[in-house]
């Protein structure tokens, strides 16, 4: 695989921190992921939450308890390279149906990668809403850049942090609101991305409106 040089390890939380490498010309769309790997080879697919223009790849990474790849990916200092893959994977926030068509945007956690990519990359993506569930309020990422382009609810599951709804990003799907054409986003805890699905499919979206992507596995 090709090599990487590290510029940046920014924590936003204990657990919860951008990591920036040099792009080195590489392309690549919205929702796609890149396998990093560590020092010993083993690698993990992380979705990108930089621009397509940017002159920098990042990845919105949760330093996972006993985590061979997250753990070391914290680790490393400007100038460090890592091995990093091409571009792969099919989900494409922002692209669904035709252009203009209103979008809407649920995240849980590092889910929220692939969204933060596809707003800095299309300009003209204007979504209805953005459904954005965490464990606590310092893991909340890019907020007020988020605010800037839609509306947010944000849902803080672990703490109490008013004015924020305390509990999970499921409790608040009576917020939608239901337009023609619209196209959802899911990412995150695959759990959520069921319950949503299923949720969105019994008021009459069709399946092909629903775009998935599971991070982690319940």
């Amino acid at each position: 695989m090709p090599t990487a040089k590290v510029n940046a390890v920014n924590f936003f939380s204990k657990d919860v921190f951008e990591f920036v490498l040099e792009r080195g010309g590489m392309d690549f769309q919205p929702g796609n992921c890149f396998a990093i790997s560590n020092a010993r080879g083993v690698s993990r697919p992380y979705s990108a939450s930089s621009g397509i223009k940017e002159p920098n790849l990042r990845f919105v990474i949760r330093r996972m308890p006993n985590g061979q790849v997250s753990q070391w990916l914290a680790a490393r200092a400007p100038g460090d390279e890592v091995e990093i893959s091409q571009p792969f994977g099919w989900f494409r926030p922002g692209y669904g149906g035709e252009p203009g068509e209103p979008s809407v945007l649920i995240a849980t956690g590092t889910g929220i990668a692939p969204f933060l990519s596809a707003l800095r990359s299309l300009p003209e993506l204007k979504p209805l809403l953005c459904l954005y569930g965490v464990r606590s309020l310092a893991d909340a990422i890019q907020l007020d850049y988020l605010r800037d382009r839609c509306r947010v609810e944000l849902c803080v599951s672990r703490e109490k942090v008013l004015p924020y709804h305390h509990g999970r990003v499921t409790d608040l799907l009576g917020e939608i609101r239901r337009e023609a054409h619209a196209n959802y986003y899911l990412c995150g805890l695959d759990a959520m991305v069921d319950e949503v699905s299923q949720w969105l499919q019994e008021r009459g979206v069709h399946f092909t409106r629903i775009h998935r992507e599971v991070f982690f596995n319940a």
